[in-house]
C-alpha cells in the first residue's frame, strides 16, 4: 500500500512538471507593434514579464527578457508557452522628440499556443 502511495505521489508530479505554461519553451510567437497616437515607433524596445497579468513596474530589470522594434515599430517574441503576460516598451517619437512608454497584459490561450498573436502596444509619453 506504501509503495503503491508513493508512485501515486511520484507519477503525479511527473505530470504535473510537464504541463507548464507561461515562459519559453512553447510554439506560439508574440508579434508586438508599438504604436504611439496611431504611428508606429521603430526600435522600440519591448520587454516581457512571464506569469504576469498587473504591471511589474518600469524597473527593466524585474523582465524576464526583451527584444528590439525593426524600422516599422514590429518584434516577435517566439517560443512562447500558453499563458500570462505582461508585454512593456519604451521607444523614442522622434515626431515629437519626447521618450514614449507603456505597456499591457497578453493572455496567450491553449487554442492559440501554436501561432502568431498579433498585438498592438499603445505607448504613451
Amino acid at each position: 500500500m506504501k509503495k503503491i502511495l508513493i508512485l501515486t505521489l511520484c507519477t503525479g508530479g511527473l505530470f504535473f512538471s510537464g504541463c507548464k505554461k507561461d515562459g519559453t519553451g512553447g510554439d506560439a510567437t508574440l508579434g508586438i507593434t508599438a504604436k504611439h497616437h496611431g504611428a508606429t515607433i521603430a526600435g522600440t524596445r519591448i520587454y516581457i514579464k512571464y506569469g504576469a497579468k498587473d504591471f511589474p513596474g518600469e524597473d527593466v530589470s524585474k523582465y524576464d527578457a526583451s527584444v528590439v522594434a525593426n524600422a516599422s515599430g514590429y518584434a516577435e517574441i517566439p517560443d512562447l508557452r500558453y499563458g500570462n503576460y505582461y508585454i512593456y516598451g519604451v521607444g523614442f517619437d522622434s515626431t515629437i522628440n519626447e521618450p514614449v512608454k507603456g505597456g499591457a497584459p497578453i493572455k496567450i490561450k491553449w487554442s492559440e499556443r501554436k501561432e502568431v498573436q498579433k498585438e498592438d502596444l499603445s505607448i504613451t509619453e
